[in-house]
């Protein structure tokens, strides 16, 4: 059941942040619809394109305007986020040559604004709101052809995540950016942000199965999905540690779109760097965002040569201080607060649970600190993630607690309006059923274990505020826990 939300509204009536991010909600694809497309069989295809496109003109864009944004594309299964923000981070240093950098990514933490961000920095509500309803009132006041698009009737608007793409262009063409990074959201060939035509740069980050139901059950298909992003003469760029089968097809891919695919090495330098992003997995992630950045720089004429890409690869000061300065929340992230240490990485897939136990692993076995755990996945295999978690952590980090949550924020039961979703069951959620079926699994492994249910993170957070000791409590299994958390951290409901 969507929200509910005007199709239309006056001109005259004054439509605020909050205004803007009930109307965005009521975008989401409830559990019902998505268990009954699933059940269909049916995935993304080339409409999914098409209609992109469609709904791009309906803004008053052709899509080949958006070349004017000198647009990197990022995509992977894992680090595809973090390869971005390094990225980002490269390019600030040279804020003399380039004016406005753009930032799309997804999912946010706390506020949807960190997805559309500019020169580092989420845009403010004012400038979410006024672009926001651009695009919603020129979605209504234009139609399309039925016998084309069949899916978009008058009043009718793209779902969420459709949404905010359509939305981040505008704000970048209308914000005069002159250099962006888009992250794509699930995929590549049939992504909405791949309505790209001539991107500066391409670059996939680690494969890994994920989002099997769209992109295939095989590495390959996985493979063959990503791929789809490359684009004739725009250089693309992968790691070197790509599983075999995957590298293949992305050789393949490249091939077919009539662009070279370059494998990126680890750079020897950055092994000698403190990078500003922590997990020594993300040394990885950097070297791919130094080959996209240089490429980057390389076509806009502020380097004078393509990079040269060998392992003892010299840096330039500003590439040392772009990688060592870089943030990205949520990701290995440490916050002291009082005698509690978090440790913060909202890993959700066994790739991901297994590179973020290693920085956990590393923090944790520094101290004799009372270890908690704080876990929740609402949608994946949470099971077969938390077992792997266990693996992975034993017999070096023995938690003294665990406490498994919902991803509601407060315990009035209300989410934080930016973190609403509606692509969970609520019958699932209000019963606790992925939480206590979690607890059993863990039980099963460690009999003796103190194991604690809550229903909400503000309810976690109180159970741990009853230590007057030190404790260090590593969070995990989902972003969603992660922006919940930060949420409550800061106090606002």
């Amino acid at each position: 059941m969507r929200l509910n939300w005007p199709l239309r509204m006056s001109a005259n009536v004054s439509r605020t942040y909050n205004d803007a991010i009930s109307a965005l909600n009521s975008l989401q694809s409830n559990y019902a619809n998505i268990m009954a497309i699933r059940a269909s069989g049916d995935r993304k295809n080339q409409m999914n394109i098409w209609e992109m496109q469609e709904w791009s003109r309906r803004i008053g864009y052709e899509t080949c305007e958006f070349d004017k944004l000198n647009i990197v594309h990022i995509t992977g299964t894992k680090g595809k986020g973090s390869t971005a923000a390094f990225t980002q981070s490269l390019l600030q240093q040279y804020s003399d040559k380039i004016s406005r950098i753009g930032l799309y990514t997804s999912p946010h933490l706390k506020s949807v604004r960190e997805r559309i961000q500019i020169n580092g920095k989420p845009i403010c509500e004012e400038k979410f709101s006024r672009y926001f309803f651009d695009v919603w009132d020129k979605l209504d006041n234009t139609t399309s052809s039925l016998d084309k698009f069949p899916h978009m009737t008058p009043g009718s608007k793209p779902g969420y995540f459709k949404y905010l793409t359509l939305l981040s262009f505008h704000v970048f063409v209308q914000e005069g950016c002159d250099s962006c990074i888009y992250e794509v959201g699930v995929g590549g060939e049939y992504d909405s942000t791949n309505i790209i035509e001539k991107p500066t740069a391409c670059g996939v980050s680690l494969l890994g199965i994920d989002h099997t139901f769209m992109l295939g059950d095989t590495i390959e298909e996985i493979a063959w999905n990503k791929g789809g992003i490359f684009k004739k003469s725009a250089a693309a760029f992968t790691i070197a540690s790509q599983p075999t089968g995957g590298l293949k097809i992305l050789h393949e891919r490249a091939l077919e779109r009539k662009t070279t695919l370059t494998e990126v090495p680890i750079f020897n330098e950055l092994k000698h760097l403190k990078l500003g992003l922590a997990g020594d997995f993300q040394i990885t992630n950097a070297s791919l965002a130094v080959a996209l950045a240089s490429q980057h720089l390389y076509k806009l004429g502020i380097l004078s040569h393509p990079p040269k890409l060998d392992a003892d690869m010299t840096f330039s000061p500003e590439f040392k201080r772009g990688l060592t300065t870089a943030e990205w929340k949520g990701r290995c992230q440490t916050v002291l607060d009082n005698n509690a240490t978090w440790l913060i990485d909202g890993a959700h897939t066994k790739d991901s649970i297994q590179a973020a136990s290693t920085w956990f692993k590393s923090q944790m076995t520094k101290t004799q600190n009372k270890k908690i755990l704080l876990f929740n996945q609402q949608t994946r295999n949470a099971d077969a993630l938390i077992t792997d978690l266990h693996s992975c952590l034993s017999p070096e980090v023995q938690f003294d607690h665990v406490i498994f949550t919902t991803n509601v924020t407060w315990k009035s039961g209300d989410y934080s309006a930016d973190l609403v979703s509606m692509n969970t069951s609520k019958e699932q959620v209000d019963n606790l059923e992925v939480q206590n079926a979690l607890r059993e699994t863990w039980l099963q492994l460690e009999p003796d274990a103190r194991v604690d249910v809550v229903a909400n993170i503000e309810s976690a957070c109180d159970l741990i505020k009853e230590y007057d000791e030190a404790v260090e409590i590593a969070v995990t299994g989902s972003l969603h826990l992660v922006g919940g958390l930060l949420v409550v951290f800061d106090g606002k409901q």
